[in-house]
Order: C-alpha cells, then structure tokens, then sequence
C-alpha cells in the first residue's frame, strides 16, 4: 500500500506527478508517494497560499490559530486515533528508528504544541501577543504591530522525525501563508499535521502547503525559491551555503545549520548516590536519535575531585548504553555512517595506551565510549552512539576547550551546583553556548527557547510603528476639532 505524503491546497491529486520512494527497516518496508511538482504547479501553489494567507489567515485572531494547532497535536497525541497509530506503525520504518524511541519522542514532542505551551511560544517573545492581531500601544509611544511574511518556504531536514513542526507551528502562529519542503529521509509527520489542521479548520489549511522537490532538480526549486518572502532551511552547512546562493538578496534567510553539543559534570555530582543515575540521563541524551539532533551531546567534561572518579564514570556511562541497547536497539547505519563510526573508533584505539585514554565497548558492540585522562578540546565523534568523557581539574577550564567551534555551538547539559550553574553560564554564554539544559533533557527543549540563540516568532515579522507624532498629528483631523 502506498502512503501519498504532503498537503496540496488547490491542486488536484490527479494533476501531480508522484514519485515513489521505497523504505526498509526492521525486516518491514513502506513505499512513501512524494509530491513532484511541474514549474506551473508550484508557483500556482504558491499564489494560492499566499492569496489565501492574505485574505483569510492574517485576519484572524492568533487565538483561533492556536486552537487549531492545540487540536492537531491532540489527536496526534491520542494512541487511538487512525494517524497516532500510523505513526507509531510507518515512523520506524521510514527513519529506522526503534518503535519505542518513535513512541515516546512523539509524545514528548507533541506536547510541545498544547495550547498552554503555545502560549508560552507567544509570550515568549511579545510582550504583547495581542500585535500579531493589530496595533497595540507601544511603551516608548505611539503604537505598533507584528506581521508574518505573506509567504515563508520551510525547507527541512529529516534526521529526526517530526522535527518539520517546530518551524511549522512558528510560522501559522505568526501568519504566515506557509510552504514546507519535506526532507526525504522523513516525508510524513509535516503532511499530517497539515492534514488534521486542515481538518479542524479549513481556512487554516488552504494557507498551509507541504510539498517536495528532489535536490538538485532547479525547476520546481528555482520557483519556491522564487516566490517566498522569507526561507527557514536547517541541514549541513554546505547544503545551506548553496541554498543561500539561490534566494533572492532581498529575500530574508533563517539558517540552521550543523551544532555541536556537550555536557559538564561538577565533582558535587559525583557520589555514590548520584553518579549512576546521573550515568542514565546522559545515556539517554546519547541514545535519542542517535546523537542527530544539534542539541544531541557529543563530549561530556568530568571535574575530578568527586566520589566517583571520571573513569569510573565512564564505565558507569558505558554499562547505561548497553542496557539501553536492548530497550532502545540502534537503527541499521548506512555505509557512511558505519564507515563514521568505524573511523572515529581507529582514532581512539590509537589513543588508547596506558591510562591516557581508555576505549569502552567492543567494536561490535552498538556504542563506543571513551575516557581520556588530560584535557582535551571539544571535538566531533561518530555519532551513532560514540561518546567522548574527558577528565579535567576544574569545569572552569572547559569553555576555552569548546571555543574553538564557537560557530557551532547551541545545548550544553550540566549537573552542578546552583552557584556554579550560574557562574559556568557567563563563561559558556562569552564563548557561544545559546542553551543550558539538565542532563535527560538535552534533547527537549523547552516551548519557546531561542534557537541557535535567536527567536523563533519574532526572527519572522516585520514591525510596524505608528509613531507618536502621527498620532498626535492625526489629532488636528478629526471631526471633532473646530
């Protein structure tokens, strides 16, 4: 059975072109129909977006776009309901993914999206959301409001699933008449969230596209392109460069490219009572789609001094990944990622003589830590389960060893004291850490936070002030003065 991906407001299916894309995973396989849209096709799509955006979305009340969206992630949430269930069956297959990583990262991502989480989105970043609906009184004077471009092309990356959202849900919730480009490595959960907005609130979906361009291919591209106001991509950063090549200089460009992330653990969290529970969260920030996300740690600094020594906790950390293998088992790599992988592990096993660096976990074991003893600065691994732990004498050495990917850096994860969190924050924020979080959490943001450090709605609008001497001079005109 085929599964047609995407969300095609005015255009009938029978008039697209689809092309079939087969997936195998978990001894199961799924063949997903993409959307590949003529030249004609895509600037007529997106003059219906726009036309609609402008007529029907940009005069409603941000609240009704709210409940829209609350509704969406409601019965996506809902384990019974049809779509919730071909998640749960189509994800795994499609991404590779293990069935219970897919559950619970679903779950715990939708939530992101319930109302009061979405107003915490809005309040976040507006002092007054009510701008987004008209002009509201500005504090320096005079007045002011907030408008989503007419037309903003998403283009995605797929290495976590359902990740299309985040940027999704920004854009409706600033009004913007929306285009998203699925990633083909996961074409789904973006064509089903328009789907059931659509559902809920027809206007609402015949200002909201998800469509698909196969990379490389400049026609349908060149158009999207073309027609948006503003263009939100996330991928590698050569991927970004070309795209940047593309757009329009008078089109407005919100990269997300490659990050870096790493954790800090202070000698206080290292006793007996702590350390190996505090081994558990961190594996689970490693295990959650396999180290793809920019938030995913890579490297985790350990102050010596503590009840347990640095080594030990890597050993700790080690045993959590193994456990966690048969609950969570790691998706098939592909030969590059197994070629990864393999490469960071040859670098390791050279390191790894004496008590200098110490290689836990077996080459055909689905993990890979190891422990260096000197200071060492912040650098890539394999990803896919590979973890470097290194040792220092104090915490305070580590932002000069994560500096130099100051360009790379956003989530840092930290287990410290409340005096030391603060203090550690102004030296890690000096060198370009956008994020602190808790171990266990490195990978579920909070609704609302600046990613990459910038805003997710206020990076979208464009203000406009009424000034207070307009306001002021309008006063000479009205009908009331003799």
């Amino acid at each position: 059975m085929t599964t047609f991906a995407g969300h095609l407001p005015g255009l009938d299916r029978e008039d697209v072109s689809w092309r079939r894309v087969s997936y195998e995973s978990w001894g199961e396989t799924a063949e997903i129909a993409l959307p590949d849209l003529t030249e004609a096709q895509a600037r007529a799509l997106c003059r219906h977006v726009r036309e609609n955006a402008r007529a029907r979305l940009k005069r409603m009340d941000v609240a009704r776009i709210v409940a829209a969206i609350d509704g969406a992630s409601e019965r996506l949430l809902d384990r019974t309901h049809p779509l919730r269930r071909e998640a749960e069956r189509m994800l795994p297959v499609v991404t590779g993914y293990d069935r219970e990583t897919v559950r619970l990262g679903l779950t715990s991502y939708l939530k992101t999206f319930q109302r009061p989480q979405l107003l915490r989105f809005l309040a976040e970043d507006f002092a007054d959301p009510g701008m987004l609906d008209g002009f509201r009184p500005a504090r320096k004077g005079g007045f002011v409001r907030a408008s989503g471009p007419d037309l903003l092309l998403h283009v995605w990356a797929g290495n976590v699933p359902a990740l299309s959202l985040w940027s999704l849900v920004c854009g409706l919730l600033v009004k913007a008449g929306t285009v998203g480009k699925l990633a083909s490595a996961e074409p789904l959960t973006a064509g089903w969230f328009a789907g059931l907005v659509a559902e809920i609130d027809p206007e609402i979906g015949e200002c909201l596209a998800i469509v698909w361009w196969k990379g490389g291919e400049e026609a349908g591209e060149a158009a999207f392109l073309a027609e948006a106001d503003t263009v939100m991509a996330y991928g590698g950063n050569a991927t970004l460069a070309a795209l940047r090549a593309k757009i329009p200089v008078t089109t407005r460009f919100l990269p997300h490219g490659h990050r870096i992330g790493f954790g800090l653990v202070a000698r206080e969290a290292l006793d007996s009572r702590r350390a190996m529970a505090l081994a558990r969260l961190a594996a689970k920030d490693v295990v959650r789609y396999e180290q793809q996300g920019c938030y995913s740690p890579q490297m985790i600094f350990v102050e010596r001094g503590g009840g347990v020594a640095p080594g030990e906790f890597a050993r700790y950390l080690a045993h959590e990944l193994a456990a966690l293998a048969h609950r969570h088992p790691r998706r098939t790599l592909s030969s590059g990622e197994g070629a990864s992988v393999a490469a960071w592990r040859g670098a390791q096993e050279m390191r790894a003589t004496g008590d200098a660096a110490v290689l836990l976990g077996a080459p055909e074991d689905p993990f890979s830590v190891v422990h260096l003893d000197a200071a060492t600065p912040l650098a890539p691994t394999g990803l896919n389960r590979t973890l470097a732990l290194v040792s220092v004498d104090s915490l305070d050495e580590v932002p000069a060893l994560v500096a130099p990917h100051r360009a790379f850096l956003q989530t840092a994860a930290i287990a410290a004291a409340p005096a030391a969190l603060f203090r550690l924050a102004e030296s890690l924020a000096s060198v370009g850490v956008s994020r602190l979080a808790a171990f266990g959490a490195m990978a579920s943001p909070e609704p609302g936070w600046h990613h990459d450090g910038r805003f997710s709605l206020l990076d979208l609008v464009t203000m406009t002030e009424i000034d207070q001497a307009a306001e002021a001079a309008a006063e000479g005109f009205a009908p009331y003065v003799d």
